[in-house]
């Protein structure tokens, strides 16, 4: 069955997405096309040029330091650092090449308007659609100033609407709230509470702050968009799992993922939207 995916916004939760596409791949679906906003458009654009798994085993590596490469004072994500590692890892790419139909949404504040990134390079399309407002700084191009797509559209779904695909599958970020857990080694599950010690000091209360103000933002943003077009299927990941920081717990987030595909496929042929 070919489906077309949707990949939205919400930073660290992204590696959820991770997951949910090895789930699909594994049961058999065939990926025509992709939307994302956000870390959604990362992980989306990584799987639409072939190398979301080379990304994969690079983000499960991670260690203390390997995060801190990517921060500059005082202690905010480097989007250029990040980025180039990105394309290293991908190489460089035009969209309108891939084997993938693929879209990334950024919102334009210029023109205060939602934009697609269908075609033109792959990486600049990506930094912009996740240029976090506050977080990153705006991508310029011709005189706009563009930023993350989740300002405007956090789920992107129309772009899809028209492609030759059997379903519309859609990953949502922003899910009601509920208590998960997972089987890690205990390897993993040392290496994160590591991490998670030093990044519980690190990202203090005024970073909390930061974090409730973007969920609250892009909760919102969903809610209102969300009747415009719906999914055939949509994989809600509760927003509690992670903050949009939390970069560290990418073996968690991944196996969260891949664990909620699982359930939200059953149901799905349950109703009969699959077979």
């Amino acid at each position: 069955m070919k489906i077309s995916l949707v990949l939205s916004g919400g930073g660290a939760k992204g590696y959820a997405h991770i997951g949910v596409i090895e789930e699909l791949k594994r049961q058999g679906f065939e990926i025509v096309s992709i939307a994302g906003t956000s870390m959604g458009a990362v992980i989306g654009a990584l799987e639409a040029c072939g190398a979301l798994d080379e990304y994969k085993k690079w983000v499960m590596s991670f260690d203390f330091l390997d995060i801190f490469k990517f921060y500059k004072p005082p202690l905010k994500l480097d989007g250029n650092k990040v980025f180039k590692k990105v394309e290293e890892l991908a190489g460089t790419h035009k969209i309108e090449e891939l084997p993938v139909k693929f879209t990334a949404v950024a919102t334009d504040l210029t023109k205060k308007k939602e934009i697609w990134f269908q075609k033109g390079d792959l990486w600049t399309a990506v930094k912009a659609s996740s240029a976090i407002p506050g977080v990153f700084e705006p991508v310029m191009n011709n005189g706009r100033a563009l930023v993350d797509g989740g300002v405007l559209n956090i789920m992107p779904v129309a772009p899809v609407m028209s492609d030759m695909s059997d379903i519309i599958v859609a990953v949502n970020l922003y899910g009601e709230e509920r208590d998960l857990s997972v089987k890690l080694s205990k390897d993993i599950k040392n290496k994160q509470s590591l991490l998670e010690d030093v990044w519980d000091k690190i990202f203090n209360v005024d970073e909390n702050v930061v974090n409730q103000s973007i969920n609250l933002m892009m909760e919102i943003i969903f809610r209102y968009r969300r009747a415009e077009y719906i999914p055939d299927i949509e994989i809600n990941v509760p927003q509690n799992i992670a903050n949009w920081y939390d970069f560290h717990k990418a073996p968690e987030l991944i196996e969260i993922g891949r664990f909620l595909a699982k359930e939200a496929l059953h149901n799905a042929e349950k109703k009969g939207i699959i077979t």
